[in-house]
């Protein structure tokens, strides 16, 4: 039940730290995780400072040293151990710690088996996926770098890259790569560089350590946060054999600290000779489609239409003619041969006609009425013929001299 005070019925110091001391009684024992900041050894206890892999808070571990002897091998500071502890809360200095039952050390393959468990649950989220990477701009403005204070990852990363673009700028922002603070400050210095608009690229940095020393880079906070980010982020953690989470969810992974700044920095002697290499190739394709242009034009001025156009118009005059000729030809033999088809037709018709036959002797007798009287008895006495001559003719009245006969 609550304790009642007041101003007037206020209760001693003794009460309340008993009070406290009850309620952290009732936790009972619990398993406790955590990374050995300080040890130290007096006579038969051994005394710890627990810190959280996390957060900037720790709590003293008062262990039996047969306990901690235990351990095989002991751990040391900076290693992460399982304490079984009961939580004890001294009334009379009022300070807080845990009475350790049992030290066990986080192996490695444990912590492998936790990342690889962590690796699986962030991947299933797509945080790794491929189509989320960017890629860094060909040549950044400013390059933001998170790296250790005084570290020889940064002077890597600068040195290399003022090699290969002398010109190139940084924005530096150094914090802790190791221990229990490397994951906030890493994390604050990756949203301040996020936040400048001048910053075109990120690279997150440090030389290479033991899985242990790495371990700040497979945090999942910090994993969600360069997820998270809107620059491109470059990972460049450890050696080539070294992957901590942070390489599979950043843009590009480096395998070391000047590769980094091999894949973000362009070389300008490299850049340079590439131009030189594409003006060669432009210039050869240019060349080489004006000497098939040319090529083409020579041909084209060396047929006989364009070489010599006035042999090409002799040449048709010539052709045009003998075309006229023989069409004169033609039309000749063809009006000499009606000519002699029209003698011929008008030989026959002078031949053929009754004019012809009048100049043989001949004479045609013809009624009034215009019909050639062909037999006497087409006749009557007394009717009148005309008689026609080849040159003339006359008029003659028929006299009937006797039966079937007449007389004119």
């Amino acid at each position: 039940m609550p304790l009642e005070t007041s101003a007037e019925s206020p209760v001693p110091v003794r009460t309340m730290l008993r009070l406290v001391g009850d309620y952290i009684t009732r936790l009972g024992r619990i398993w406790v995780e955590g990374q050995i900041a300080e040890l130290s050894r007096r006579g038969s206890t051994v005394f710890l400072t627990l810190r959280d892999p996390l957060a900037a808070v720790s709590v003293r571990v008062i262990c039996p040293r047969t306990v901690f002897d235990g351990t095989d091998p002991p751990p040391g500071p900076g290693a992460r151990v399982v304490v079984w502890a009961k939580p004890d809360f001294n009334t009379t200095r009022g300070s807080f710690a845990l009475t350790a039952l049992d030290v066990r050390a986080v192996g490695i393959g444990e912590l492998l088996a936790r990342l690889e468990r962590l690796r699986k649950a962030l991947a299933a989220e797509g945080l790794f996926a491929t189509e989320r990477k960017r890629r860094p701009p060909f040549l950044p403005r400013v390059i933001g770098l998170i790296c250790g204070r005084e570290s020889a990852a940064e002077r890597d990363v600068r040195r290399t890259a003022a090699s290969r673009w002398p010109a190139v700028q940084f924005r530096v922002e150094q914090a802790s790569v190791q221990g229990s603070q490397a994951v906030t400050e890493v994390i604050d210095a990756l949203r301040r560089l996020d936040g400048d608009p001048d910053v075109d690229v990120i690279i997150i940095t440090r030389g290479g350590g033991s899985v242990e020393d790495l371990l700040p880079f497979s945090d999942e906070t910090l994993v969600r946060a360069v997820a998270a980010c809107r620059t491109p982020v470059v990972s460049a953690i450890g050696h080539e054999q070294d992957s901590p989470l942070l390489d599979h969810v950043a843009d590009v992974r480096a395998s070391t600290p000047t590769d980094a700044a091999k894949r973000v920095v362009p070389d300008v002697a490299e850049q340079l000779t590439l131009v030189d290499q594409l003006r060669g190739r432009a210039r050869r394709c240019l060349a080489g489609q004006l000497d098939r242009e040319r090529a083409w034009l020579a041909a084209a001025v060396s047929r006989p239409a364009l070489a010599h156009p006035v042999r090409e118009v002799e040449r048709l005059e010539e052709k045009i003619e003998a075309l006229a000729e023989r069409a004169i030809r033609g039309v000749s033999a063809r009006l000499d041969h009606a000519a002699r088809d029209l003698e011929h037709t008008h030989a026959r018709l002078l031949t053929l006609s009754p004019a012809g036959t009048l100049r043989r002797g001949y004479a045609i007798i013809q009624k009034p009425d215009a019909s050639v009287v062909r037999a006497a008895a087409e006749v009557s006495g007394g009717e009148t013929l005309t008689v026609r001559f080849a040159e003339d003719q006359l008029t003659a009245i028929v006299d009937t001299t006797g039966p079937g006969r007449a007389s004119t």
